[in-house]
């Protein structure tokens, strides 16, 4: 999930996460479902498992799910074969939005998803209306209260890092896909308090929502599609302001 900062609202998805734990669960083990499916299930040759199991392990996942959730992707156990799809468009006040969905059934999910666009004042675009604003990242999200910004510049740009910037309360940390789980893991020995990590399609540039019932519209709409099960994540490129998001959490 990106927009407003990214810290802010990957806060706002954990304490979605902390009540939805089975379908999280459900997520994850699609993603390492389909990465079984597309690379073998050695995580050691296959660099998309390793990330898919990292994410896992990182919120609790069963080591039993993990290992059930390969063999499906192997053909081992059977069962569903999913695809993946890249829907994009519009939400409200003109915001761009991405969602990657992973699927047994498109000619299910797409009126789906087609619908919540449209009952959420959006509407779904053609390929590549939106995609080209956004940069596929690894981010890492660490408490600033942690550590100082010396520390984790140095740590984080040691490990490989592309940019360390202080936002709110937290760093927000990016690095290329391919050194995702190296910069994780050298983080993690560093002792930071890690708040949050995952591959994230990060806008170049952010659209400011300054009206607080379009962010209400906004916020809601992003929750419902984050909410399907199909869809693996969003992404998007609003920003709303600080005093908006304080006048929208006193409403």
């Amino acid at each position: 999930m990106a927009g407003h900062s990214h810290s802010s609202n990957i806060k706002h998805r954990k304490a979605l996460v902390d009540s939805k734990r089975s379908k999280l669960w459900g997520k994850l083990s699609k993603a390492i479902i389909v990465a079984a499916q597309l690379g073998g299930g050695d995580p050691d040759a296959n660099s998309r498992l390793r990330t898919a199991i990292v994410d896992a392990k990182a919120v609790s996942l069963p080591k039993d799910n993990i290992e059930r959730a390969i063999k499906k992707g192997i053909g081992e156990l059977g069962g569903e074969s999913f695809e993946e799809v890249l829907y994009e468009g519009y939400g409200p006040g003109g915001i761009a939005i991405l969602c990657e969905i992973t699927t047994d059934n498109r000619n299910r999910t797409a009126p789906e998803i087609r619908k919540l666009f449209e009952i959420n004042e959006g509407k779904l675009g053609p390929t590549n209306c939106v995609s080209y604003m956004f940069d596929r990242k690894g981010l890492v999200i660490i408490s600033a209260a942690s550590a100082t910004e010396d520390r984790v510049m140095e740590a984080a740009l040691d490990a490989g890092a592309d940019d360390v910037k202080l936002v709110g309360d937290s760093y927000e940390i990016t690095c290329s896909p391919d050194k995702y789980i190296s910069l994780g893991e050298a983080l993690e020995n560093s002792k930071f308090e890690i708040q949050s990590k995952q591959i994230a399609r990060i806008p170049q540039s952010t659209v400011d929502v300054d009206d607080p019932e379009t962010a209400r519209k906004v916020l809601a709409f992003i929750e419902e599609l984050d909410d399907h099960d199909d869809v693996q994540s969003v992404s998007s490129n609003y920003n709303i302001p600080d005093e908006i998001m304080a006048t929208i959490g006193s409403a």
